[in-house]
């Protein structure tokens, strides 16, 4: 079930300017409100078990949502919700998986390792709110920037995707998406839905009132939700680095270790799984294209293999 969240995307809309509103906390209220409200009308599928997902900036509000249910399961609200974990892709969590940017980019040879060491000692680490008295690292910065600037954020073996702004590009269908592989991927997974579907890209401010999402994951965690954290490993945005900085601060013992999972005869990823009955796995790709797949052509079969990874039992073999 997809919604369409928040107010505004896919096909969801407001007929009141206060419910055009975006907040952090405003989204959590209306998921969990729409989905119990849902279930009222569809009761047949009440005892179905329900997972929670999302992805980028989900991040911050899906393990929100979770505890949100969760509380209202236990305060007695109705109709009763199956909750059984959650699934997050790329998930931004702390609002600082930006700093992992120069690592990556210097590990992936996007950057020299003279401009690497130049950061780490003019940046001293910090690389999101660069001091704009600090003329060095401001310069490496834009050298940075730079050198970064020709890949797609997404997939960076592609080139990079530009948007025409002008206001006569507002609204306009799926099918003149710039042909970039990332692109073609997206009208691929759209299917039949392409040659119906326009997309309006207005600006609607967000209230950021949900500073981290992390003590959630902790929360979650004590209650016994799994969950199923995957990131692409050829992506700049919301880096695996730091998807695997945050999961590893939590110091949950390992319970199936490092190890391959396949798609197609081939490694699609590597994956690893934890005694709190969290799952993270790597998609060798970005996760709008899959290199491993042409065309796109298995996508939709590699990313249903992402999520079985996660909900099987430990070291039963590298085939997921």
């Amino acid at each position: 079930m997809d919604k369409g969240l928040p107010v505004s995307s896919g096909f969801t809309y407001a007929r009141i300017e206060h419910a055009a509103q975006r907040s952090d906390w405003m989204l959590v209220h209306q998921v969990h409100q729409f989905l119990r409200k849902w279930l009222i009308d569809h009761q047949q599928i009440l005892s179905n078990e329900v997972y929670i997902g999302g992805d980028s900036y989900s991040g911050i509000s899906i393990p929100v949502i979770v505890q949100e249910i969760s509380q209202g399961n236990e305060k007695g609200v109705k109709p009763w919700i199956n909750l059984q974990g959650y699934l997050l892709g790329n998930p931004s969590t702390t609002r600082r998986e930006d700093n992992y940017k120069i690592p990556f980019a210097h590990g992936m040879t996007l950057i020299s390792d003279e401009l690497y060491e130049s950061l780490q000692k003019n940046c001293k680490g910090e690389y999101i709110n660069v001091d704009t008295r600090n003329a060095l690292c401001s310069r490496d910065m834009e050298s940075f920037h730079e050198a970064t600037s020709g890949h797609d954020l997404a997939y960076i073996l592609d080139s990079s995707c530009e948007w025409d702004d002008s206001e006569t590009s507002s609204r306009r269908s799926l099918e003149e998406f710039p042909k970039c592989s990332s692109q073609i991927a997206t009208l691929k997974l759209s299917g039949k839905y392409r040659k119906m579907v326009s997309m309006y890209l207005p600006y609607i401010p967000n209230k950021e009132d949900i500073p981290i999402s992390f003590e959630y994951h902790v929360n979650l965690s004590r209650k016994g939700y799994r969950s199923l954290i995957y990131s692409g490993d050829h992506g700049l945005n919301v880096l695996f680095l730091g998807t695997e900085a945050w999961i590893r601060s939590l110091n949950y013992s390992i319970v199936d270790d490092w190890r391959p999972w396949l798609t197609n005869g081939q490694v699609a990823g590597y994956t690893r799984t934890y005694s709190n009955r969290m799952t993270f796995a790597t998609v060798k790709a970005s996760l709008s294209y899959s290199p491993c797949c042409p065309s796109g052509s298995h996508i939709d079969s590699t990313y249903k293999r992402i999520f079985k990874i996660g909900w099987r039992p430990p070291s039963s073999g590298v085939q997921a």
